[in-house]
C-alpha cells in the first residue's frame, strides 16, 4: 500500500454501492452488521485497498475507498468476502427463511445464494471537493433514513471518524489519516 492516497485522475477514490437482493433488508441485525464490517476488514487486508468511508444500511452499503487494483477486482473481493461470510452465518445458525430469500437458480460453482443486486455500482471521484461530497453523503445516509437524529449516533458508520469522536470500540477502522490534502488539511 502506498504511504498517503491523493485524490486524482491518476488514483481515483472509488464509491460503491452495494445493494441487497431484491433490496432485502438483510443488514438488520447489529450480528449482521458486525460480519459485514469484519468481512470489508477481511477484504481490506487481505486485498491491500484502503477505506476512507463507510456505511451499513439495512438494505444496502456504502463504501469510498482507494483503487489498487480494477474496480471489477475491487467488487469482487468486498463482495465475494462479505456474502461468504453471512450466508456461512445464516446457514450456521439455522436460519432458513433468509436463506430461502437470498436462493436463486443455481450459478456455475454451485452457488445457491446470492446476497447482492448484480449490478456494478462504481463511481470514480477524482477531487477532492467530490469526495467530501461523497463522505457527506455516506455519513448523513442514517440521518435522511430517519434511523438516527445525528451522524454520529449511528454505530454503523464512519461519520464519528470524519467528527474526531470515534469510539474505542468501532466496528470499522477507516483510513483517512492516509489522504494526503492538496489543501493541507
Amino acid at each position: 500500500m502506498a504511504e498517503k492516497f491523493r485524490i486524482s485522475r491518476d488514483t481515483p477514490a472509488p464509491f460503491i454501492t452495494l445493494v441487497a437482493k431484491d433490496r432485502l433488508p438483510a443488514f438488520q441485525t447489529d450480528a449482521i452488521k458486525t460480519i459485514t464490517c469484519n468481512a470489508i476488514d477481511e477484504a481490506r487486508r487481505s486485498h491491500g485497498f484502503l477505506l476512507f468511508a463507510y456505511v451499513i444500511m439495512p438494505d444496502h452499503t456504502h463504501l469510498l475507498t482507494d483503487q489498487p487494483d480494477k474496480p471489477s477486482n475491487l467488487l469482487r473481493y468486498i463482495k465475494g468476502t462479505v456474502a461468504h461470510r453471512i450466508i456461512e452465518y445464516l446457514k450456521d445458525k439455522n436460519y432458513h427463511a433468509s436463506l430461502e430469500k437470498l436462493r436463486h437458480e443455481e450459478w456455475k460453482r454451485n452457488h445457491r445464494y446470492s446476497l447482492w443486486q448484480q449490478e456494478k455500482n462504481v463511481f470514480s471521484v477524482i477531487s477532492e471537493a467530490v469526495f467530501m461530497q461523497k463522505v457527506n453523503y455516506i455519513n448523513q445516509n442514517p440521518v435522511r433514513a430517519g434511523l438516527v437524529e445525528r451522524a454520529i449516533d449511528y454505530r454503523w458508520s464512519s461519520a464519528r471518524y470524519w467528527q474526531r469522536c470515534e469510539a474505542e470500540d468501532e466496528p470499522l477502522r477507516v483510513d483517512i489519516d492516509r489522504i494526503e490534502w492538496r489543501r493541507g488539511a
